[in-house]
């Protein structure tokens, strides 16, 4: 946050500004919220990762004071063999040691590398676009099916259990992303006419392992 509060503090001070500020936010923002559809009306939940969301997020509203167009782009997990959640995921699939995480019937709300970018270009280039949006393929699944579908990808079996604890042992307070859970949608992204490139996940995870 301080950096973000920095940034907007220099952009004050100078008169040729950028038009658009883009801030990097994420689904955990909402919180848990079990099987309910969430779009970018929906609020903040609660516990760490909501409170920073959602404190991150007003401060890079700050800029708006400043005439410029803010977007709030919240991420859901991102499918890229080089980073994100999918690869903390892969060594143990990969080893055939994958599966359900904390129960399983908690919603993994996704999106491909490609997708995350196109959003973001579009939100630079499109001045409708501002305020929330959430950046995930609009058919989130439940954590069971995404482990056999990233099982099925790797040809690998997906059927061992990870308990919640020990998620949190590896992860931390970021571990309550993949086990609590939440069913975002994008809402805005589909209104504005955005056209995803991988909406549909087994298609989206071959694609994304392809370039490992």
């Amino acid at each position: 946050m301080l950096g973000t509060r920095n940034l907007i503090a220099a952009l004050a001070g100078v008169e040729a500004r950028p038009h658009t500020l883009i801030s990097a936010s994420a689904v955990g923002y909402y919180g848990s919220h079990g099987e309910e559809p969430l779009d970018e009306e929906a609020p903040a939940g609660g516990g760490f990762l909501a409170q920073l969301c959602a404190e991150w997020e007003q401060e890079a509203q700050r800029a708006g004071s400043l005439g410029m167009r803010v977007v709030a782009i919240r991420t859901g997990v991102l499918l890229d063999h080089a980073g994100g959640a999918l690869k903390r995921m892969l060594p143990p699939f990969r080893l055939g040691l994958g599966g359900p995480l904390a129960g399983g019937r908690q919603y993994i709300s996704w999106i491909h590398h490609a997708d995350l970018t196109g959003i973001m270009l579009a939100a630079l280039a499109d001045a409708r676009w501002s305020g929330a949006v959430n950046a995930t393929a609009p058919e989130p699944v439940s954590n069971r099916t995404f482990s056999r579908a990233l099982g099925r990808a790797l040809r690998r079996p997906a059927l061992m259990p990870l308990p919640a604890f020990a998620l949190r042992a590896a992860y931390g307070e970021m571990s309550s992303v993949i086990t609590s859970g939440a069913r975002v949608m994008p809402a805005k992204a589909l209104v504005l006419g955005y056209s995803f490139s991988h909406p549909q996940l087994e298609e989206a995870l071959r694609a994304a392992l392809a370039r490992a």
